[in-house]
């Protein structure tokens, strides 16, 4: 099932990721995992309290590589293992989601194609969500994750 959206709403990345798509699924359920390579290039992640279960919360704080920290919160809306987690995503606790997000996975031979989609009310948040680096941040991601997830796989 295809879900379309407002092309204008949307910010999308995603990456080949060198593991099968159960190993790629489990990097996302767990937040000894997560912590480990979720955010861009120099941010650190902590989490405080994760129930990866539909309805479920991840609350974590990003600690900024200038030392600034940002609340972040996931409320998990759909759990389809192993291809697809839908959520919505937001910043202080108690605050409306800023927009919500689908990760999708695919297989590729022996990699997996994970897809990050991040579907904003409107094209002005996105659009400045753009402007605040999210495209690279994404990038730099999905990257993170690759590399340790090889490093889970390597021998030795």
């Amino acid at each position: 099932m295809k879900t379309h959206y407002d092309p204008a709403k949307i910010l999308q990345v995603d990456r080949l990721v060198g593991a099968p798509i159960d190993l790629v699924f489990k990097m996302f359920t767990d937040a000894g995992h997560l912590d480990q390579w979720w955010g861009p290039d120099g941010f650190r992640n902590e989490t405080h309290e994760m129930d990866f279960s539909v309805g479920g919360l991840w609350r974590y704080t990003m600690h900024g590589p200038d030392g600034k920290d940002w609340p972040n919160w996931i409320r998990y809306q759909d759990i389809s293992p192993p291809t697809r987690i839908a959520y919505a995503h937001g910043g202080e606790a108690g605050e409306p989601a800023h927009f919500d997000g689908v990760i999708t996975l695919q297989t590729e031979g022996d990699k997996t194609r994970v897809t990050i989609t991040l579907i904003f009310p409107t094209t002005q948040a996105r659009d400045a969500t753009i402007e605040f680096g999210a495209v690279d941040g994404g990038k730099q991601t999905l990257a993170r994750l690759d590399a340790y997830v090889s490093g889970l796989t390597t021998p030795g």
